[in-house]
């Protein structure tokens, strides 16, 4: 799907969004008419009513069904006729003042992993995490399994007659070292966030919103094993904390937030649980009811026989 960026009044760039969002955005007057746009393909940056037919809208009439203020252009140095179909943006050497609307964005790009401070932050809770943490330990499991398996093939030990344990100490010390590499480098990656966690839509930060190390992400991995070691109350603490940290986030100074927390577009935070944290979480207590029952039955025959 193709992505657009556009730029605001004060010309900084927004983006990428799908066509979709974006016409969603014009819809809710954030893009108007005279709003810059630009997808990969285009030469130059152009206002979104000369884009009209490729962005699936018929004509520039059917934009006014919408009833959007049209957007003035600032006064400026030579006449340029903006209802000219030619009309495209030109540089500041082109005899535009720098604020015109006619000039393309020269503010900085808005990353999404740029922090902005003053909004509010929605904190990721303990079921969010909890789901998230669901599919990363299936995603990291099944991958231990396997490269293990090839490691142990590959240091040929199965013929020592204690094939099965030897496996099983290769796996684990495999699985650590994955484990490790895995929630490090995905948590200091530009979305800050596991494939678990992007499912989810949170991420994890530090406490003032901004990116984490790869260092300091292998840090929190290994911090994770000290919220285990104590009967999982590590974990358990981010339910009850007043900024929702884990054990692990309070000895690595970091934070669980919404993915859309300490950007520009704070309002896109959802404090609802979401789909894929609930089919997750449904599925997870179906499987813990059932190895429940399974247990309960293996001691109900033991106790009979």
């Amino acid at each position: 799907m193709t992505d657009w960026y556009y730029a605001d009044t004060r010309n900084t760039r927004h983006g990428p969004v799908t066509q979709p969002a974006l016409l969603q955005l014009r819809q809710d007057g954030i893009v108007g008419e005279a709003t810059l746009v630009w997808r990969d393909g285009l030469a130059e940056w152009q206002p979104f009513r000369e884009l009209a037919q490729a962005l699936g809208v018929a004509t520039t009439a059917g934009l006014d069904t919408w009833a959007l203020e049209p957007v003035a252009p600032a006064a400026h140095d030579g006449a340029v006729d903006d209802t000219d179909a030619g009309w495209r943006p030109v540089t500041a050497a082109g005899g535009v003042a720098a604020g015109s609307p006619y000039a393309p964005p020269m503010a900085a790009v808005a990353r999404p992993d740029m922090v902005v401070h003053g909004d509010d932050v929605v904190l990721a809770g303990f079921r969010k995490r909890l789901a998230a943490y669901a599919i990363d330990t299936v995603i990291v499991g099944i991958a231990s399994a396997v490269v293990g398996s090839l490691v142990f093939e590959l240091l040929g030990v199965g013929g020592f007659g204690r094939g099965f344990w030897l496996e099983q100490i290769v796996i684990n010390v495999v699985s650590v070292v994955l484990s490790a590499l895995y929630f490090a480098w995905f948590h200091a990656a530009y979305a800050m966030a596991t494939p678990g966690k992007m499912a989810v839509g949170i991420k994890v930060v530090r406490l003032d919103g901004a990116r984490i190390s790869f260092l300091r992400g292998i840090g929190r991995y290994f911090a994770t094993i000290l919220s285990s070691l104590i009967l999982m109350i590590g974990f358990l603490m981010a339910a009850f904390t007043p900024r929702k940290q884990a054990l692990h986030d309070m000895v690595c100074d970091t934070l669980v937030v919404d993915r859309w927390a300490f950007t520009d577009r704070p309002e896109l935070q959802r404090r609802e649980l979401g789909t894929v944290t609930v089919v997750v979480l449904a599925i997870g207590g179906i499987l813990a009811g059932l190895g429940l029952l399974a247990i309960l039955a293996v001691l109900g025959i033991a106790a009979f026989s």
